[in-house]
């Protein structure tokens, strides 16, 4: 039984994945799945860059504004909302595209995990106790000696995180971010890998940062801080919010709250590339050379690579 095709278009913030995306949707009779791990969210709209209903141009997009800001969702659930997402549009007869930067999703919905590693009830009850006793960010610095990489992924606050990756080097003597994917996808896919020159790229994230401060980024988080959403809530770890959080409820300089909030856009986008580079198969192109993108989405549909 032949495999599902799929087209996928990644690439750090401020690239032009969402424009691309729908004309590529609206050429080849496709349909969307985000794969952004703040889109989900109701209520985090201007600093997740949210599609509209206009950018839509009545594409359909599945998997935004599907979470609650005060719940927690992790990648596994994306793989099961996503799939779910792919066998509808699919059994339509349209096209299935994934659109998004968030590299740990795209990679868990395309491939089964490579190493999978047991459980030790006792060791997490110790270290449960010791977060108990001295805070999630005492496990967070064990966790930075052992495997700096996934220390960057995991917030200081995601204890179930921080627990689970300290057992998978207990029990396995291997690093998380160690692990690796199975080289044989779930789906046949294209991965189109969105890139540009860094200078540019970085002028563009500089001006949606101040894009997003002109159309209320502020009101927006002190909006989800009246319903009671704190810093220790998974949505609040989004570049964007988190900077914005910790303006709002310790009123430092402003001038440096918005050189902090582009500064980390742009090293986000830094790690986003280098998440991407690893994927198996990514085809990397410009924005400006959409005329080739198109051809390969065209020659993909055909079975011609």
């Amino acid at each position: 039984m032949s495999k599902q095709k799929i087209v996928i278009i990644a690439g750090p913030t401020a690239v032009g994945k969402t424009a691309l995306s729908v004309e590529i949707a609206g050429l080849f009779g496709g349909e969307i799945v985000s794969a952004d791990s703040i889109q989900i969210y109701k209520g985090l709209d201007i600093g997740s860059a949210k599609v509209t209903q206009e950018d839509m141009q009545g594409i359909p997009h599945y998997l935004i504004d599907i979470v609650d800001p005060k719940q927690e969702y992790s990648a596994g659930q994306y793989v099961s909302d996503a799939s779910k997402a792919i066998d509808e549009i699919a059994k339509k007869g349209k096209l299935p595209i994934v659109v998004g930067g968030t590299g740990m999703y795209i990679q868990s919905l395309l491939f089964t995990p490579g190493v999978t590693c047991g459980r030790d009830a006792d060791y997490r009850k110790k270290l449960e106790e010791l977060a108990e006793q001295n805070g999630s960010e005492y496990l967070h610095k064990k966790l930075e000696k052992i495997d700096p990489e996934s220390a960057v992924l995991i917030h200081k606050n995601h204890l179930s995180r921080i627990i689970r990756a300290l057992e998978i080097y207990h029990v396995s003597g291997k690093k998380k971010s160690e692990q690796k994917s199975e080289v044989i996808p779930r789906y046949d896919y294209l991965l189109i890998g969105l890139t540009d020159d860094r200078e540019k790229l970085y002028e563009r994230i500089n001006a949606r940062v101040d894009k997003m401060l002109e159309n209320g980024l502020e009101n927006e988080v002190e909006n989800l801080i009246k319903m009671g959403v704190t810093d220790e809530d998974q949505c609040m770890q989004g570049i964007g919010y988190k900077e914005t959080y910790d303006y709002l409820k310790n009123r430092k300089n402003r001038l440096e709250f918005i050189e902090k909030l582009k500064q980390n856009s742009r090293n986000y986008a830094k790690r986003q590339f280098t998440w991407f580079k690893k994927m198996p198969g990514i085809i990397w192109k410009k924005y400006s050379e959409k005329a080739e993108i198109i051809n390969l989405v065209k020659e993909f549909i055909n079975g011609k690579n």
